[in-house]
């Protein structure tokens, strides 16, 4: 079978494969995380992270689109099965069953927080070998970092 044709150089390509990649698992990942502390928030602000939880899967299953079609683009087929992402996600996870709102907030920080770590790392590894897709994750981590300070915001004050 015929793969769709680079415009990049084979070395570029494949930084910017393995950046994509990754940053699909994540999104996906982040995606089903959202929607399982969804499912299971409880306390007294369930309704409004609830919701809020909502805003963070759309997101990252809208970037994960675009970050799969960015890998199409480059000829290089993007691998969103479920097996992939199990074996290949490593990001903070919900523990099983009813999860108290003070801690959903404190996963979706932290999950949210490793995620934006590792985009930073992709961005610096495509800077040279592939500008375009630097530049989706310079937006994608934008808008992580905006839903990390949202999420953020609500447990404070802390009681540390």
């Amino acid at each position: 079978m015929t793969g769709v044709n680079s415009t990049l150089p084979e070395p570029a390509r494949r930084i910017a494969g393995d950046a994509l990649q990754s940053t699909l698992v994540d999104l996906l990942g982040l995606s089903l995380i959202g929607k399982q502390a969804h499912w299971n928030i409880v306390g007294p602000r369930f309704r409004s992270i609830h919701l809020q939880l909502d805003e963070v899967v759309s997101t990252a299953r809208s970037y994960a689109d675009t970050v799969a079609e960015r890998s199409s683009a480059l000829g290089l087929p993007p691998d969103g099965r479920p097996e992939t992402i199990a074996a290949a996600y490593t990001l903070p996870g919900p523990k099983e069953g009813w999860i108290r709102d003070t801690e959903v907030v404190q996963l979706v920080v932290d999950t949210l927080g490793a995620a934006i770590e590792r985009l930073r790392e992709r961005i610096a590894a495509t800077a040279e070998p592939d500008p375009v897709t630097q530049d989706l994750l310079i937006g994608i981590t934008s808008e992580l970092e905006k839903q990390r300070w949202m999420f953020d915001a609500e447990n404070w004050p802390r009681n540390e």
